[in-house]
């Protein structure tokens, strides 16, 4: 089309260049990390299938249908599309068909242009039928820029559901290993009140038997019992991940139950790839990349302003006050027309428009670098956490061996009537504190795999994926 060639020369808008930023070569990997190959071209997948946890699964899968904000950024998504299309009809012609029935008096007291011309009041009727057309010669590209602006922000949309599903999908994890974690410090808890209840019926039958106080039988009364508040406070906490639980995969909360169970929460092998990886992955910088290309197409719009707006109107119909000759030749009636519109002032209302937009892109441009920056934050974070926390729980372990012994020497000393009932207690208290810490550290290296995951963008699982041992 001749139009369209006008347009490739005349388009006024900056042409879209995505900014660079500066990307490290390398993750700053501790060992046993080392870099992966993820391939951007392999479906991310489910990733929280890498836990092999079926409740995790079930829940997720769930999550991914019932929730509600999922469902509110599928809509937003469908309005942006539903935008193009309303954008790109304004490149084509709009034809309308119009049609009038009336009966008209006309006033013989109307204004005269001529006092000689006598005026008489007349009635008559008018039917017409009249097809039209409208169309903007988009010269400057301003057309194309709305459409190109509307495409930018419909992948955005599309990028914020992949964003969305990858928030949810992590808050379900998140909140479920923090629920199982609590199973698993619960269970500490129960194992040790049954410990702590034989100590109790021991210092009893010792101090019956004369060779103990009633302070021992106290102190380990009170062991018990602040032990057994503990259980209260884990399992309201417990009860607050689950209500959680309910609200993400769209269940009211009275009809959500998830019952107690211990896992072992080992955590996945993950491919850790370059920097330059979440660029690709991440869909919040492929957002913050779609906002400016929509931005920048503003900036045409924008400045496209300065120059005519070219409209043509042509039209064709009928127009008759006897409806059997409507359609008669000499009822026939059209019109050809161009109309062209140039501001000549406007008190730097355009310009201002101009600098506004310009300033708008600035911005996004500024958001997409604090995007990249953040998530290469978020990456090292997950990378250090869950290197330190593996630390942490190889000694935590070495810890609970230690203080078992400890325990166990303790209760042979006291037995035997070597040492008081002060370091029993001392003892036991150490023991429930090292396996609640180890409990909670599992739990946290849990959460860490998670963050990481996250961080990374999603999953690269796929056939024929190398995944990066740890």
């Amino acid at each position: 089309m001749v139009s369209a060639a006008l347009l490739c020369a005349c388009a006024v808008g900056p042409a879209y260049v995505k900014p660079k930023v500066d990307m490290p070569v390398s993750w700053n990997l501790e060992a046993p990390w080392r870099t992966a190959q993820p391939s951007d071209g392999q479906a991310k997948g489910p990733w929280w299938e890498l836990f092999a946890d079926p409740d995790l699964t079930e829940l997720a899968q769930k999550a991914m249908q019932a929730n509600q904000t999922l469902v509110a950024a599928q809509g937003r998504l469908a309005q942006s599309r539903a935008l193009v299309a309303v954008n790109s009809a304004s490149m084509f012609p709009q034809v309308s068909l119009g049609t009038k029935v009336s009966e008209l008096r006309i006033s013989a007291n109307r204004p005269l242009t001529n006092y000689n011309a006598p005026n008489w009041s007349t009635l008559q009727n008018d039917y017409s039928v009249i097809l039209s057309a409208n169309y903007e010669a988009d010269l400057w590209g301003r057309v194309q820029n709305q459409v190109d602006g509307a495409t930018a922000s419909a992948e955005q949309a599309a990028a914020d559901l992949e964003n969305t599903r990858l928030v949810l999908g992590a808050d379900v994890a998140l909140n479920y290993f923090n629920l199982r974690a609590l199973d698993v410090e619960l269970d500490v808890l129960a194992r040790s009140i049954a410990l702590q209840k034989s100590s109790l019926a021991l210092a009893n039958h010792r101090r019956d038997s004369g060779n103990a106080s009633g302070l021992d039988v106290a102190q380990q009364q009170a062991l018990l019992d602040t032990t057994l508040t503990q259980v209260d406070i884990l399992k309201r906490q417990r009860a607050q991940f689950e209500h959680a639980l309910a609200t993400l995969t769209g269940t009211p909360a009275p009809q959500f139950q998830l019952p107690a169970r211990v896992v072992t929460m080992k955590p996945p092998l993950i491919p850790i790839g370059i920097p330059s990886d979440v660029l690709e992955r991440r869909p919040d910088v492929a957002s913050a990349e779609r906002a400016m290309a929509a931005a920048n197409a503003q900036i045409g719009v924008a400045k496209a302003a300065f120059y005519p707006s070219i409209m043509f109107g042509p039209s064709f119909g009928n127009d008759s006050r006897r409806l059997p000759a409507l359609f008669s030749e000499a009822s026939v009636l059209w019109s050809l027309g161009v109309s062209a519109t140039q501001t000549i002032f406007d008190g730097g209302r355009i310009s201002a428009n101009v600098d506004f937009t310009r300033a708008g892109y600035d911005i996004t441009v500024a958001n997409y670098r604090r995007v990249v920056l953040t998530a290469m934050q978020e990456v090292e974070d997950g990378l250090s956490s869950v290197s330190a926390l593996d630390r942490a729980i190889t000694q935590a372990q070495r810890a609970i061996e230690s203080n078992r012994r400890v325990m166990e020497i303790a209760k042979v000393r006291y037995e035997g009537g070597v040492s008081n009932y002060q370091d029993m207690i001392i003892a036991q208290q150490a023991q429930l504190n090292s396996e609640r810490l180890a409990a909670q550290l599992v739990g946290q290296r849990q959460l860490s795999s998670v963050f990481l995951i996250k961080a990374l963008g999603g999953d690269w699982v796929s056939q024929g994926t190398t995944k990066a041992p740890r």
